[in-house]
């Protein structure tokens, strides 16, 4: 049994337990198959012709009755009433007696058919002897065939088609014997089949069950062994089986163990030294890195100083770059103003022109109108009384005219002595206007060069900003790798407990070959500082 697998035993057993259940369901479906087909037989044969048969006696009975009943009653008509029944009741019995006649197979039912039949033809006709007796009014003739032919010939015939019956019941019984005795064979044999079953499926449960628990029993122990931390046990199995299989792995397993752990030992001592050269080497680099990031700071600090004058020079000429172009500005716009006052001179002088013009104009007008007073006082004179009116009018007139005349004469004089003072002025404000473009154009020469002076500041200052990136990118390289340095020693000597650890797990486990535990780690000594 343990040079066979668990799969095959276990197929083999349950493959059993199922053939003997097919076997014993095939005897039962072939059982339960033959009862059904006796049974079927029986149904067709003797219980059709019992049925029958009961059913005839009944239709015997109810017309034996039926006749005593017409008989013996004083109403003549009941015979007539009872006629219809009578003739349904005789072809039903004779269809009956047709069926019976033809499923009648043994000798003996055949004669007591044959006695039947005659005994029916003799109850017939003492049936209707006694009907036609009572129709015609022979109540006594009646009666006395009634009890001496009739009854003794109905009991004749019913006694027949009842031992007929009982033929048939008794034929039913046997029928039914050997069906039972079937069933009962076929349950015996069930019940010693099941019993069978039963107690096979239990020695094959029990004999597979200890089969597989205690090499598996066996494995639980060798599993614990190795969780212990016990690699030295010697593990052998000869089954071929999986459990066999699996015992062979467990040692495989544990050998493999042990050679890890001692490869794992041998790691965390390397480790270990690896550890410390690493931390040696991280003080060394760590003293660098401090001198390193002292010297950018230096360099820095006078980086920063420089800036500052460079700044202060830039921002000095952004100032004066910014004086000049105001300057620039005020004298661009004081000569534009004196432009505008040259132009403004010249409308001047031109509107003096005109406004003297204008005066001559109305000084013609008030000599004009003058003269025209003049005639009109005249050719007032001369109308006499009627024109004196005219001529106060005119006189008014005229006297208007002179002092517009005079007006215009003064006018006249003031205009053109404020023409030859716009004309002074002109000339002078030309004069300013020259002056002018001559200080812009100054101006603008100084504003180029101190607007080149203040660029050249600018790129200097950018310039050195660029040089402050890249050293304080440098400082901060160079802290961060004071950092990682740091990092670096914690590492190593994390590194160094660690493998100290690993070291301690690997001694939980007892070899054949036991290495000396790892010294544990002290703590580093260095002192790592940020710059």
């Amino acid at each position: 049994m343990n040079q066979i697998a668990i799969g095959k035993r276990l197929s083999l057993g349950f493959g059993l337990l199922l053939a003997l259940s097919l076997l014993g369901t095939l005897l039962g479906v072939w059982q339960l198959q033959t009862a059904s087909t006796s049974t079927q037989a029986v149904i067709e044969q003797p219980l059709a012709k019992e049925r029958l048969i009961s059913d005839w006696y009944r239709l015997i009975h109810t017309a034996v009755r039926r006749t005593t009943a017409v008989a013996k009653s004083s109403d003549a008509s009941l015979a007539t009433y009872f006629a219809d029944e009578q003739k349904l009741s005789a072809s039903t019995t004779t269809d009956i007696q047709t069926k019976v006649e033809g499923l009648m197979q043994t000798d003996a039912e055949r004669a007591l058919f044959k006695d039947i039949s005659a005994l029916r033809r003799n109850y017939t006709e003492a049936r209707d002897a006694v009907i036609d007796l009572r129709r015609s009014g022979q109540h006594e003739q009646a009666d006395a065939q009634l009890e001496t032919r009739f009854v003794p010939a109905a009991k004749q015939y019913m006694a027949r088609v009842e031992a007929l019956m009982e033929l048939q019941r008794k034929a039913l019984d046997e029928s039914a014997a050997p069906i039972k005795a079937a069933n009962d064979q076929a349950r015996y044999w069930l019940i010693a089949l099941g019993a069978i079953t039963c107690g096979l499926g239990m020695a094959l449960a029990v004999t597979i069950t200890r089969s597989i628990t205690l090499p598996l029993s066996d494995s639980v122990a060798v599993a614990d062994t190795i969780a212990r931390g016990d690699l030295t046990s010697s593990i052998m199995s000869t089954r071929k089986d999986e459990t066999g299989h699996l015992l062979r792995a467990l040692g495989d397993m544990q050998h493999s163990l042990a050679s890890m752990i001692g490869q794992i030992r041998d790691a965390g001592n390397q480790i270990a030294s690896a550890s410390d050269q690493i931390a040696g080497g991280t003080q060394d680099l760590s003293s660098r890195t401090e001198h390193t990031a002292a010297n950018l700071q230096q360099t820095a600090s006078s980086m920063e100083q420089f800036t500052a004058t460079v700044q202060q020079s830039a921002e000095a000429a952004r100032t004066a770059s910014g004086l000049a172009s105001s300057a620039a500005e005020v004298a661009s716009q004081g000569g534009s103003i004196v432009a505008q006052v040259v132009d403004t001179m010249e409308d001047i002088h031109t509107s003096s022109r005109r406004i003297a013009d204008i005066i001559g104009t109305i000084d013609g007008i008030a000599f004009q109108t003058n003269i025209l007073a003049l005639n009109a006082a005249v050719e007032a004179a001369r109308a006499g009384e009627q024109g004196r009116g005219f001529a106060v009018v005119a006189g008014e007139v005229r006297s208007l005219a002179q002092r517009s005349a005079e007006a215009a004469k003064e006018i006249k004089g003031l205009i053109s002595t404020s023409v030859e003072k716009v004309g002074e002025g002109t000339q002078l404000v030309h004069n300013a206007g020259a002056a002018m473009q001559n200080i812009v154009s100054s101006v603008q020469k100084v504003t180029e060069v101190i607007a080149h002076i203040a660029s050249s500041a600018r790129e200097q200052s950018d310039g050195i900003a660029l040089v402050n990136d890249a050293i304080a990118q440098l400082d901060q390289a160079t802290q961060q790798n004071a950092a990682l340095v740091e990092e670096s020693a914690a590492a190593a000597q994390s590194l160094r407990e660690q493998a100290y650890r690993l070291a301690q797990a690997a001694s939980t486990f007892k070899v054949a070959d036991s290495a000396a535990p790892l010294r544990r780690p002290g703590r580093m000594q260095s002192q790592l500082t940020s710059a």
